[in-house]
């Protein structure tokens, strides 16, 4: 599902696209203003009809192009467009006449020629001036997106039905993410720390009776009190990486950085950390950041057979972007019941989205994106 609000694009993917895509911009407007003048023009001896016909299909053709340019290169979330169909050809000529995503799409490929010329120049200047490229380019990349997501997405009823469509899902995602961890919390529980704290209690009461006897048998007494030590340090210790995997005290304390540091220093993998954010971001989506590197950590070390790790962990806006990137074998996917899986869930309670892209040989990128204000 695509998100409706739109990143700012990167400076040097903006100017690519306004160079690059100028020609083909100017060839569609030359093609569709040629054959509607000259459709509308003949249209009442009927030559006109099969050219307007051809226009109206060449008009979904370029703007579905234009959608897969603007997510490639401005990296503006724009699905792709559901039209009216009917059968046979003029009745579906007919059906995409009434549907308003032809409209949209013809107005946005007949109004942003003049600001491709005007794009091309900004691209041309930018590369010259890298200062201006570094201001000027991205910030006309992001309003060259916002047109295009108000005229090629979907109508705002549509896009308001989908973010909640998206937000139900994300919750009800977040309601079994949060049943399953208390399910993890009370079995973590009953088997480790409570078993361990019963063994010291019946170790203790054994250690009482030894004393209260006639003759206290001073080796077994010190023996039991051994042992009723060892489980209680168990015990403490279980407990304390427990509450570590609800919350972590050096994440609340020290923040990102440390706490992902402290990570990739238990990593039996070499780990490179990198934390772009110049303010703490808010508790949930640190933890959640925080549990993503731990969970891909760990499977990079168990299955990837990796050498070498990457952690980047940036501001996009009003995101904060998680990759954690291996050289390893691949192959990895986020499967239903997985860890991967699980990752997703815990990032769908704030809205984020987990991907995976693992081609056979490596390398594996794990990408979550995590919404939040500032």
């Amino acid at each position: 599902m695509m998100h409706e609000d739109q990143p700012w694009p990167g400076t040097w993917r903006t100017i690519a696209y306004q160079l690059l895509t100028l020609p083909v911009r100017i060839v569609e407007f030359a093609v569709l203003l040629v054959l509607l003048v000259a459709g509308i023009a003949t249209t009442i001896v009927w030559v006109g009809i099969p050219l307007l016909m051809l226009a109206t299909t060449l008009t979904h053709r370029f703007a579905d192009f234009e959608r897969r340019s603007l997510r490639r290169w401005l990296r503006t979330p724009l699905a792709d467009a559901i039209r009216n169909r009917a059968d046979g050809l003029v009745r579906n000529w007919f059906a995409q006449l009434t549907d308003a995503t032809t409209w949209r799409d013809l107005a946005y490929l007949l109004i942003t020629t003049p600001l491709a010329i005007v794009e091309f120049v900004l691209g041309i200047v930018s590369a010259i001036i890298v200062p201006l490229a570094l201001t000027v380019a991205p910030g006309a990349g992001w309003l060259h997106g916002k047109l295009a997501l108000a005229l090629l997405g979907p109508p705002r009823a549509e896009r308001l039905e989908a973010k909640a469509t998206r937000l139900q899902a994300s919750r009800a995602r977040g309601v079994d993410a949060a049943e399953n961890e208390r399910r993890r919390i009370e079995r973590d529980l009953h088997d480790g720390a409570q078993q361990r704290l019963v063994s010291v209690a019946m170790t203790v009461g054994r250690a009482k009776a030894k004393v209260g006897g006639t003759e206290p048998d001073t080796a077994e007494l010190q023996r039991l009190l051994a042992e009723a030590h060892t489980d209680a340090k168990l015990a403490v210790s279980e407990l304390r990486d427990l509450a570590r995997g609800i919350y972590p005290a050096v994440l609340g304390d020290r923040g990102l950085d440390a706490a992902l540091s402290a990570l990739a220093a238990k990593s039996p993998v070499p780990v490179s950390v990198s934390v772009d954010i110049d303010q703490r971001p808010p508790a949930a989506v640190e933890s959640t950041t925080y549990f993503v590197v731990g969970e891909t950590l760990t499977n990079a070390a168990k299955y990837a057979d990796a050498s070498d790790i990457r952690v980047d962990v940036r501001r996009d806006g009003d995101t904060v972007i998680v990759e954690v990137t291996d050289d390893g074998r691949g192959g990895a996917e986020i499967r239903p019941g997985g860890g991967l899986a699980g990752l997703a869930d815990r990032a769908a309670t704030i809205d984020g989205t987990v991907s995976v892209v693992s081609p056979a040989g490596g390398p594996t990128v794990v990408r979550a994106e995590l919404p939040c204000s500032w």
